[in-house]
């Protein structure tokens, strides 16, 4: 049998968790089967909450568990009891905020303490990873469970001590593809690049030639659907990245790093779940806690693994993030200059931008 490393096996059980389908992952002597709260199906809920086994439990992020009002005992998550009876709406109610209105009665909670609790802080981080609300279902399982569960599909197994193992000091190995672009009226380069533990591809456009030894003119920008496609005033991205083009035409060079992070690493189906919570009245940063988010999800490592792939060590860096400095700085890219990218603000992102100043630090 061909064995495919921790990496390969990390995406497949992401994937997996996205397709709605269980994963089973080994710690010492225990068995954890483990569903999304999103995607798990009426029928495998049943099945788990009608075994004599151990009864499943519920796990969210602390930020869930904080609007729930549920008790936090493990750090950044809550381990919720799943009361007789319940159903998958239940569930799902309890995961998913947009319900919260339709299902204002769902406590109190008893919350479990003690114990292991880093298979769960693992599933909840790969819940992060495959885009889905940050939310798991979890049941201790015996291997012949493990064989009644198998007679429907294929259950990927792993062991923890492998997954742990797996080295994040690279991401992204090498260059995917490139082709030649014209943009306003200057040449540029654009370069596809793909992170080694998901499917995701991310960008990088440079504007001329710019000197390798010297500080690069620099935009980190994750992508917006809403802002840079559809010209959105929602937020103040698709603004942004236009004037970031403009400048790197003006001057002649650059390097525009385009990161598939939608929704400040969230992905866009849970972005839009935060613009639904904003419609009821809650700013950006406390729609995605109510998701179960923090305020900050995207990885810069992966910013800065391809600006020295690229050859680059310095960057003067277009924000108005100071936070951004300091990430790449951590993954050992120099900031040497700030370079303010100010937009108009509008009637519709004002107090948008209000919110990223006061809660974000961003500066205006």
């Amino acid at each position: 049998m061909l064995r495919i490393d921790n990496t390969e096996q990390t995406v497949r059980m992401q994937t997996d968790l996205r397709l709605g389908l269980p994963i089973v992952i080994t710690k010492e002597e225990d068995n954890f089967l483990i569903f999304s709260t999103e995607r798990i199906s009426k029928i495998h809920f049943s099945q788990l909450m009608n075994s004599e086994s151990e009864k499943p439990f519920l796990c969210v992020t602390s930020r869930r568990a904080q609007t729930l009002k549920a008790r936090v005992y493990d750090n950044s998550i809550s381990r919720i009891q799943i009361p007789e009876g319940s159903d998958i709406n239940w569930i799902q109610a309890t995961a998913d905020p947009i319900l919260d209105l339709d299902s204002p009665m769902k406590g109190p909670y008893i919350t479990m303490r003690g114990g292991d609790t880093k298979v769960a802080e693992l599933s909840l981080n790969w819940c992060k990873k495959a885009k889905l609300i940050p939310s798991t279902i979890i049941k201790k399982i015996s291997n012949l469970e493990i064989k009644t569960f198998q007679k429907n599909f294929q259950i990927l197994t792993a062991d923890f001590s492998d997954l742990i193992n797996e080295n994040p000091s690279i991401l992204i190995r090498e260059e995917r593809a490139t082709a030649k672009i014209p943009i306003k009226g200057i040449e540029a380069r654009l370069r596809i690049f793909r992170v080694n533990n998901d499917s995701f591809d991310h960008c990088a456009i440079e504007f001329g030639t710019p000197n390798r030894e010297e500080p690069v003119l620099t935009r980190i920008h994750s992508a917006c659907f809403t802002g840079d496609v559809l010209n959105s005033q929602k937020c103040d991205c698709g603004s942004q990245l236009e004037r970031a083009i403009e400048k790197f035409v003006s001057v002649g060079e650059g390097i525009l790093l385009y990161l598939n992070q939608e929704g400040r690493g969230i992905g866009l189906l849970n972005k839009v779940r935060a613009y639904k919570l904003q419609e009821q009245g809650y700013d950006t940063v406390d729609a995605n806690h109510r998701l179960g988010f923090e305020d900050e999800e995207r990885d810069f490592q992966i910013g800065a693994e391809i600006l020295r792939l690229l050859g680059f060590s310095k960057a003067k860096l277009m924000t108005n993030n100071p936070k951004k400095i300091k990430m790449l700085e951590d993954c050992e890219i120099k900031v040497v200059e700030r370079v303010s990218l100010l937009t108009q603000p509008t009637k519709q992102n004002l107090h948008y931008l209000q919110t990223k100043a006061k809660k974000s630090g961003h500066l205006f």
